[in-house]
């Protein structure tokens, strides 16, 4: 098992990455003093540990279409039917949008309750549990509305991952291949735990030295500005990790294009997106122009179009960017059909 700190003060917590970590919950339950929980599960009542507490399990769902402002007073409503307190603890239980949709009704009921993640998919695992960003949707765009929320403990427990079908694999894939470019050793050919532990470890440092998004932490946003994009543009067809690798890709070539690295590091991120048996084209029939505007709306554009890019000193968010070099990477990336895109099962670790 692996344990790996977040360190951020009196906000601290570990993150444990291995067979059998959701096990530890009743002791993080017990060390938190909560008198009682509150468990959002999208998973089976028998995936969820005992808290050792008295507990209300809540159902709910993954998926974007449930990532938005209603599921979280939805949310918050049953912590209030419950009588949940500022000294107890909500618990969630499933992949990265419910890990998302928890973690801010957390942050808002009683202006904040303890929250401890079980990520069930490897997206969560490596990416959407830890840091402490919560965020729902708006129909304008992606992660529009959130707080940052630390987590108290993340049970990363790999045995969760045993049940899930290649394609929603491969959807974590597409985050652990972004982390060569930002920071990570190779992880190609490595066992997937650690893999996981290795992408945790990364993000984990990121987070610790700039929690609120103020500046290195716009590196984990590596490949997610065209990415979040296509989801968007696809009615989130297109799956995340889907839409990163593909990100990816494209942050490659944007980067050569604006001369700040040459053709062979170029071509190396396609090279590791395609280890990964990860999308590396955009779907066909997806306009440019919804594109650009989508990106437009990211979060980290202050005026005009902005990214996370490789450079000679590594990557770094890069503002203003000329729109017309970034239609033309748009125009010159390969297309496919989105079924060819999404729908190959068959997954590389």
């Amino acid at each position: 098992m692996a344990t790996i700190p977040v360190r951020l003060g009196d906000r601290s917590y570990d993150v444990l990455v291995g067979p059998g970590a959701r096990d530890a919950l009743a002791g993080v339950v017990r060390r938190l003093g909560a008198r009682r929980a509150v468990v959002v599960s999208a998973r089976p009542r028998e995936w969820v540990p005992d808290t050792g507490v008295p507990t209300l399990l809540v159902p709910a769902r993954d998926g974007e279409q449930d990532k938005n402002l209603s599921t979280v007073e939805h949310l918050c409503g049953e912590f209030v039917r419950f009588g949940l307190t500022r000294s107890d603890v909500v618990v969630s239980c499933g992949g990265g949008t419910t890990t998302d949709v928890v973690g801010l009704a957390a942050a808002l009921h009683h202006r904040g309750v303890a929250v401890v993640h079980l990520p069930t998919t490897l997206l969560a695992q490596v990416d959407a549990s830890v840091g402490g960003k919560t965020a729902v949707n708006l129909a304008a765009g992606k992660n529009l509305v959130g707080a940052f929320w630390q987590p108290s403990a993340v049970l990363c427990d790999t045995d969760y991952l045993s049940t899930l079908p290649g394609r929603e694999l491969r959807n974590g894939l597409g985050e652990i291949a972004r982390c060569h470019f930002i920071g990570a050793p190779d992880l190609r050919g490595l066992p997937l735990v650690e893999q996981i532990a290795a992408s945790v470890t990364l993000k984990a440092g990121i987070v610790a030295a700039d929690e609120r998004d103020a500046g290195p932490r716009h590196l984990l946003n590596y490949g997610h500005t065209l990415g979040h994009a296509l989801e968007a543009a696809t009615g989130f067809a297109l799956r995340h990790g889907e839409g990163v690798a593909i990100g990816t890709v494209f942050a490659g070539r944007l980067a050569g294009a604006l001369g700040r690295i040459d053709q062979a590091r170029v071509d190396e991120h396609l090279e590791v997106v395609a280890h990964y048996g990860l999308p590396a084209a955009l779907p066909r029939g997806v306009d440019r122009e919804v594109l650009l505007r989508q990106m437009r709306r990211d979060k980290k554009a202050v005026s005009g179009l902005a990214f996370v890019l490789d450079g000679p000193a590594g990557a770094e968010l890069v503002r203003d960017v000329p729109a017309d070099v970034v239609a033309r990477v748009l125009d010159d990336m390969p297309r496919e059909p989105l079924d060819r895109l999404v729908g190959a099962e068959a997954v590389t670790t």
